[in-house]
């Protein structure tokens, strides 16, 4: 068995009014896994969003019954707080309130990764088995090998990045990350590869290395 800890489902919210592209997206999340409520206009998502319970909401800018900018800041004067991301056909499109823009079209890949990053740490399963057997012409022994040979080194390298993130040697830590990152996309790491991205992006950040910490505890204490 390549996953031996069973998580949380988040629970997401999609803002999407074009059917195909809203079909590609919901695959995408659910195989994080997730489970998600679609909502086709601004109404529907309004009602949906009103109900609670959503780890991340994925708003749509533009819509045939209004923007979705304009409804994540009716929900926030609402008094939700649900972190949001937007989807754009724009990729320079200025909003306020999500944390960023994806742009579409939107490699699932990317998609997930970008979901991964802001969701908490241990609401996803640590390994993505899709991901790593994709990496490996679906040879499971292989995953299985190739993941132990991470698992022996991650250790160190973890030692090494919040060695240098603490020292602000931040050369040092991106070159360890930037190593890092490799192996976690063969393996399928898909959390700790978000937060390995996000700590390169900003070595200097104590919440993006706490998360990167708590990342690869957890894929070590399962190990």
């Amino acid at each position: 068995m390549l996953a031996s800890i069973v998580p949380l489902i988040p629970h997401l919210l999609l803002l999407e009014d074009d059917p195909t592209s809203a079909a590609a997206l919901r695959a995408g999340l659910e195989s994080l896994p997730a489970r998600v409520d679609h909502a086709a206009s601004v109404t529907e998502a309004a009602d949906l969003a009103a109900g609670g319970g959503h780890a991340l909401w994925l708003f749509d800018l533009q819509l045939p019954d209004g923007r979705g900018d304009a409804l994540l800041a009716r929900l926030r004067a609402a008094g939700l707080a649900t972190p949001a991301l937007a989807l754009s056909a724009d990729p320079d499109a200025a909003v306020d309130g999500f944390l960023r823009v994806l742009a579409k079209p939107l490699a699932l890949a990317d998609l997930r990764t970008a979901v991964a990053a802001v969701l908490p740490a241990g609401l996803l399963p640590p390994w993505d088995d899709a991901a790593g057997l994709a990496a490996v012409a679906g040879q499971a022994a292989a995953l299985h090998t190739l993941r132990q040979l991470f698992l022996d080194e991650l250790p160190e390298q973890r030692r090494q990045v919040l060695a240098a993130c603490r020292a602000g040697d931040q050369a040092a830590a991106r070159a360890q990350l930037h190593r890092l990152k490799a192996g976690c996309g063969f393996v399928g790491a898909l959390p700790l590869l978000a937060a390995v991205g996000a700590l390169h992006a900003a070595p200097d950040d104590a919440v993006a290395l706490q998360r990167f910490d708590a990342c690869s505890a957890r894929l070590l204490a399962g190990a």
